[in-house]
This record gives C-alpha cells, sequence and structure tokens, in this order.
C-alpha cells in the first residue's frame, strides 16, 4: 500500500491545466531502486522480460543452478508461446517471482497513434485496462500465482497511463540498470554495464532471444556479482523507490537503444 501512495501522491503532485493536461505529458521511463533497507547485505533485483519471441533457457539454468532469484516479466503471448518456459517457471517459484508483462506487449501510452521504439500505444483507457487484466489473468491460469507489479512494453509510461496501472492496484517496475538493451548488446558490453552494479540497483536483462548474447553476458556478469557479495531478491520481497536516472555509458536514447524489445 505504500508504494501505491507513493505513485499515486507523485501523480496528483503533477500540474494540470484544463481538460489537455494529460495529452501534454509526454512519456517517462521509470526508474526504480531498492528502497533503503536496515541490512547491511548489498541486495540488488534482477528482473527479466519475456516479451515476445522465444525461451532463452540458458539463462533459467544459470539462475537456477546458482540458486539466483529473479523477478520474470511475462507477456500472454511469451505465456502461449513456450510452454517449455511456462514449466520451468512454475517448478521453481522458489527463486521466480512471476510478474505482468501485458497481453499483447503494448506500451503503456494512450492516443491515437502514439508510438514508443515503433511499437503502437494503447488507443484509449480501456485497451491499457485489457492489457494488464489479460495478461495477469493469463499468469494467473498458467503459472497458478497472482502478479502485483506490472512493466509495459518498452518500459515507458504517459502519466496518465500510470494513474490507470495503480489504480488498478498494481505497482509499476521501473530500472535502474539496463543490462542488454532490449537483448541487443554483446557479451562483453552486458559485463562491462553489470560490472557497475551498486547496491539497491533494479536490473533489467531479457530472457526470449536465446540467439542473444544476454544469457552468456548475465552468466559471467552475475557470478562476479556474486563473487563481490551482492544478494540478490525478489521484486516480492522488497519495495522501490523511484529515483532520477544514474549517468552510464550508452545506456539510453542517444545510442538508440531501447530498454526492452518484442
Amino acid at each position: 500500500m505504500k508504494s501505491r501512495f507513493v505513485h499515486l501522491l507523485f501523480f496528483f503532485a503533477l500540474p494540470l491545466s484544463g481538460n489537455n493536461a494529460w495529452a501534454q505529458s509526454g512519456p517517462v521511463e521509470v526508474h526504480n531502486r531498492l528502497a533503503p533497507q536496515a541490512s547491511a547485505q548489498k541486495k540488488v533485483a534482477l528482473t527479466l522480460d519475456a516479451c515476445s519471441g522465444k525461451f532463452d533457457e540458458d539463462i533459467t539454468d544459470f539462475l537456477i543452478r546458482n540458486r539466483i532469484p529473479a523477478t520474470i516479466f511475462v507477456t500472454k503471448k511469451w505465456l502461449d508461446k513456450n510452454p517449455r518456459g511456462v514449466a520451468v517457471l512454475k517448478a521453481n517459484l522458489d527463486l521466480f517471482d512471476v510478474e505482468d508483462h501485458g497481453e499483447n506487449h503494448i506500451p503503456a501510452v494512450i492516443g491515437p497513434g502514439k508510438k514508443v521504439y515503433g511499437l503502437t500505444g494503447e488507443p484509449d483507457v480501456d485497451h491499457l485496462q485489457r492489457e494488464v487484466s489479460e495478461g495477469a489473468r493469463a499468469i494467473n491460469r498458467a503459472i497458478g500465482v497472482t502478479p502485483q507489479w506490472y512493466r509495459g512494453a518498452s518500459a515507458k509510461y504517459d502519466p496518465k497511463a500510470m494513474e490507470v496501472i495503480n489504480k488498478m492496484g498494481y505497482k509499476i517496475a521501473g530500472f535502474s540498470l539496463n543490462a542488454d538493451a532490449g537483448a541487443t548488446l554483446s557479451k562483453k558490453a552486458i559485463i562491462t554495464k553489470i560490472r557497475q552494479l551498486q547496491a539497491g540497483d533494479v536490473i533489467i536483462a531479457h530472457m526470449n532471444k536465446p540467439a542473444s548474447d544476454s544469457a552468456e553476458g548475465l552468466s559471467t556478469a552475475l557470478l562476479e556479482s556474486l563473487k563481490q557479495g551482492f544478494v540478490f531478491v525478489r521484486l516480492d520481497q522488497v519495495e522501490l523507490q523511484r529515483v532520477q536516472q544514474r549517468k552510464i555509458p550508452n545506456d539510453r536514447p542517444k545510442s538508440g537503444l531501447p530498454a526492452q524489445s518484442g
């Protein structure tokens, strides 16, 4: 409830200017870190998106072998196409927190013709609500859990969409460290990024492109992180706080690399 209240407080604090206030506000990328905790442990969260596409089983095999917990954001599209992936997640719910990435991987921006990274957004609020609720329903049917967190396609949101998602009872999951830029980076680049890991970071990476370097890059870098004393947690075990983006070289739009890709 505390996290949801913080989100709503943010919305109500936005300046309004007549009926066009929401339309004038562009999409934003939500950046979160773990809320401060009393523990001295160097806690971080690994989040993996399964947008559509295939199942990168090398990633889950690595996490299972090394007992590294992760939060997996899945779409209904991915669940429908990857019965093997569903079986692996369902058999390892002690490690994996499965959360909502939508029904059809549509960005949480509202308005005819709006796009993010080439992905068309929602024409209206009703369509956004369906995207969120049908994604959650698919997870409940396939995995047997009820998601509490939502991450939209592209990881960008307009203010109205964030308000709608929060009112539906979901917390919006941002990130602070973009590890693979939509599964487009090389093994070396992924390792370089994760070497910048700091206590409290929320990592975003992808597990829907087995032909990418994500599995190799993550495996090498996360083992290094374990040796450095980092402790991995799931989002259902923590609260997040909204922060400004930490400046990481080549992390964002100047390089044209998205947080997510389909």
